[in-house]
């Protein structure tokens, strides 16, 4: 349920600017429609989806063998802007990107974790989204007004359908590494596991086999403040005021669970937002209020209410044993590709323990699998914030699994 933009905004480190040796430097978008009326996407629900376009971002060359491709899969809220600078910000009117990077710029680059003078790396917007691949706020060919609520319920597999679909375009056979955080870890595990024979390795960061009961209620709350707000109108507001107070109410909510107590105590404590007094009034008191509430209104200014509603069903919905008979050993009998896992001490979105589950699964099962658990402060957040840490442990990893071939 990260959220990469506002990590990215807040950890605020050395960004490499475009015309840097270790920076992408400018990027534009592309799109591709993968489904069309004589070749529809047919999605999890029973329902078939057309037309259907991805937006995708590239950093690097495909090599001769087309060997070298590392596909980034992100969290709930990301998008294919993963590093880099915006080129067509205005084109596409996404403010928030102006004069900033990717949203892992850190890790992406020539000599970074992702050396784009070594790999081809793709990042690849979601189904359901609404950064340029299609979601509710696109027009329904069947009556020419937005989806809203019509537009079909997906899950993480369908994700993995449509990306697929871009593998092929892209003349990609196998994916040398598929690398995903959070909701993109998931994406991840579904690659590896539904289409063995294209993914050679896969990198799961604060990531599980399913998401615990209680993110299923974060989530819950969420989609409830989004659907109570009177200006969602059934999900038709397109043209009209958005429900920004709920879609605002579902960020701060969710922002939280992105955070862990030693990270918030050490960031706000009990400060108060103005002197060191209580003025006995019911607004915002505390730092902690108003910077929630910062967050809510960024997030509601670049976000899209219904799509938020459709992304979180997905991620309730994935369990990686699901159709095994709740037999999370059997469901990973099939992968091929090496696997990497890495947890997050102070996680408890996605805590250790699950993460560790996967893994004893994947081990079980006789796939070829590298544990880790990273001590850190910083909550789910951790694998956007540790990339020091971490970018040993993924580079050693892809060597190897360079080595293996």
């Amino acid at each position: 349920m990260t959220d990469p933009l506002n990590v990215c905004l807040e950890k605020k480190p050395r960004f490499d600017q475009p015309g840097s040796l270790s920076s992408v430097g400018w990027t534009r978008p592309q799109r591709v429609q993968l489904a069309a009326r004589g070749n529809p996407l047919p999605l999890d629900c029973g329902a078939e989806l057309n037309p259907v376009t991805v937006e995708y971002e590239t950093y690097g060359e495909l090599s001769p063998a087309r060997d070298n491709a590392i596909f980034i899969l992100h969290a709930l809220s990301g998008d294919a802007h993963a590093a880099g600078w915006d080129a067509e910000w205005e084109v596409f009117k996404r403010p928030w990107r102006k004069n900033r990077p990717g949203w892992w710029d850190d890790t992406i680059g020539p000599g970074k974790t992702f050396d784009t003078n070594r790999y081809y790396v793709i990042c690849a917007n979601i189904l359901g989204s609404c950064y340029g691949t299609t979601g509710p706020w696109d027009v329904n060919p069947v009556n020419g007004e937005p989806y809203g609520l019509d537009f079909p319920v997906v899950t993480v597999e369908d994700w993995v359908r449509l990306h697929v679909r871009l593998q092929n375009h892209l003349g990609i056979d196998k994916i040398f590494a598929l690398v995903g955080g959070s909701l993109g870890g998931q994406q991840a595990l579904a690659w590896a596991r539904d289409y063995p024979d294209r993914v050679g390795a896969a990198v799961i960061m604060a990531s599980a086999a399913r998401l615990g009961s209680q993110g299923l209620a974060f989530n819950a709350v969420g989609r409830h403040a989004i659907m109570k707000d009177p200006n969602f109108r059934e999900g038709r507001y397109y043209g009209l005021e958005a429900p920004a107070g709920g879609l605002e109410l579902a960020r701060m909510l969710g922002h939280i669970t992105y955070l862990s107590y030693e990270s918030m105590e050490g960031k706000f404590g009990r400060s108060f937002q103005y002197g060191s007094k209580p003025c006995y009034r019911l607004g915002n008191e505390f730092s902690v209020e108003s910077y929630l509430e910062h967050q809510g209104r960024a997030f509601s200014n670049r976000f899209d209410a219904n799509s938020y509603l459709y992304l979180t069903r997905a991620m309730d919905y994935f369990d990686a044993a699901a159709g095994y008979n709740g037999d999370l050993v059997a469901a990973c009998r099939g992968i091929e590709a090496k696997m990497l896992l890495l947890s997050y001490s102070s996680d408890w979105l996605y805590p250790p323990g699950a993460t560790a589950e996967l893994a004893g699964a994947l081990c079980s099962a006789g796939v070829d699998t590298a544990y880790h658990e990273i001590p850190s402060q910083y909550g789910h957040d951790a694998f956007l914030l540790e990339s020091e840490t971490t970018a040993p442990l993924i580079s050693s990893f892809l060597d190897q699994a360079s080595q293996r071939g």
